[in-house]
């Protein structure tokens, strides 16, 4: 690499035709000689939902500390076995009915980044907590294009009720901006994508129908601007560029072909541009647009709704058409048991491709991954309990916040979720006292 003394700013953007795209982190970026003043890169957060619970006994592992074997539905993350914290034990208690009735899904989903008991409606009289997400985007945004992004797969709705009397704003979302204000989730990656990388314009269908027609993608406006930064980068960061700008064209074909797939199929159909009709293929899709927002900065803070709470998703392409739901009521029946657990090692399997891109991307002396706390699981042990206590929870990543995978951890019985919130927030510099029913930081995932 030649060094110089003059640094590109790592608030660089590479712009034509009204476009503006954020670059990632380059060693270009810091003054040749001073290495020593190249911070730290920040600490992301992410947490990835899954809903009506897991089939358990394929879940959680029966030893405690480094030496557990790992259940057929966890089975797909074992290459990244020293990457992760299976955490058991932790509890949501305010998920539990307190006196409410029925409508588990809908607290699962609102008390899941709150710690808070929501009001049961199915009025506009709303009311849960503020989200941890939102405490973080709040903290960090002010240093990034956004404060945070709501990712999701299933089609939102927030009016009228969606569980035993509770508004289907509960089981719509995880993130809250306040007690009274639910943020709605994205589910078409085009959006997204535009949101990010655009420059602000329409999600029109009509327009976006225009544009896939048009033969340009997004960074043939700026290819100019790109050779002149490329003309000035030593080795390794033509590299990392190539390999960034490659991730973006590739997104964008992948978005392109899901359009004209769509729009061939169905012409007359009120269905959002650009959500591949498999749900592994969006699931992906999402999953790469949210490395690329960690990777450029664009963001700190992600909450994805892999399904919303209570869905009923048919999966025919695993042999489960009668809908996702339905196996987890599974009263002991072996056979519904059995695609119960399919639909969990599926949604593992799924969520392996998010991991393994983070883990790819080389970051200061580690990786992306390194440097995100990433949680995966739900609010809800199991869809036939529907009990909030020790739910299937996974923690990935966060090597530089001083966290040691590749363990099961098995706290103190209703150890509280919140407490492990708290100790995320505060693993990114975002230090926090209480959140809804916390008692404090989990000791066991600091200085490890």
């Amino acid at each position: 690499m030649i060094l110089t003394k003059k640094a590109i700013n790592r608030r660089t953007l590479l712009r034509g035709a009204g476009t503006a795209l954020a670059l990632p982190l380059l060693d270009a970026m810091f003054p040749a000689g001073r290495a020593s003043a190249a911070p730290k890169p920040p600490i992301r957060l992410a947490w990835v939902y899954v809903p009506n619970g897991v089939i358990m006994d394929g879940w959680l592992p029966d030893a405690d500390g480094t030496g557990f074997e790992m259940k057929s539905s966890m089975k797909p993350l074992e290459p990244f076995r020293d990457k992760i914290v299976v955490l058991s034990n932790l509890t949501h208690g305010n998920a539990r009915a307190l006196g409410d009735g029925p409508g588990d899904h809908a607290r699962a989903g609102a008390t899941f980044l709150t710690g808070v008991h929501c009001h049961k409606t199915e009025g506009a009289d709303i009311r849960a907590g503020i989200s941890a997400d939102q405490i973080a985007a709040k903290a960090l945004g002010e240093q990034t294009q956004f404060g945070s992004l709501e990712l999701g797969i299933d089609e939102p709705y927030f009016a009228g009720g969606c569980d035993s009397g509770y508004s289907c704003a509960y089981t719509n979302t995880l993130s809250w901006r306040s007690p009274t204000t639910p943020n709605p989730v994205e589910i078409d990656p085009r959006a997204v994508f535009e949101r990010l990388f655009g420059d602000g314009g329409t999600t029109n269908p009509a327009e976006l129908v225009e544009r896939m027609h048009q033969d340009r993608s997004l960074l043939d406006f700026i290819l100019s601007d790109l050779g002149r930064l490329r003309s000035n980068l030593g080795g390794r960061d033509k590299v990392k560029m190539e390999e960034y700008v490659e991730a973006i064209r590739d997104i964008e074909r992948r978005i392109q072909k899901a359009e004209r797939q769509n729009a061939a199929k169905y012409p007359s159909m009120e269905r959002p541009l650009g959500i591949p009709e498999l749900f592994t293929d969006h699931v992906n899709l999402m999953s790469d647009l949210m490395v690329i927002a960690f990777q450029t900065d664009i963001t700190r803070v992600v909450t994805f709704m892999m399904q919303r709470e209570g869905s009923n998703r048919a999966f025919p392409e695993i042999d489960v058409p009668e809908g996702c739901h339905i196996p987890t009521h599974h009263m002991n029946d072996v056979g519904k048991i059995a695609k119960a657990r399919k639909i969990d090692e599926y949604r593992v399997s799924t969520f392996v491709p998010l991991v393994q891109r983070l883990s790819q991307i080389e970051e200061a002396d580690g990786s992306l991954l390194d440097h995100t706390l990433l949680l995966y699981g739900a609010g809800i042990r199991d869809g036939n309990s529907h009990s909030h206590d020790n739910l299937p929870l996974a923690l990935l990543g966060g090597k530089a916040a001083g966290i040691r995978g590749g363990r099961h951890i098995r706290f103190k019985q209703d150890t509280p979720v919140t407490d492990l919130l708290v100790t995320m927030l505060d693993k990114a510099n975002v230090p926090l006292d209480k959140l809804g029913d916390s008692d404090g930081k989990l000791e066991q995932l600091s200085g490890v």
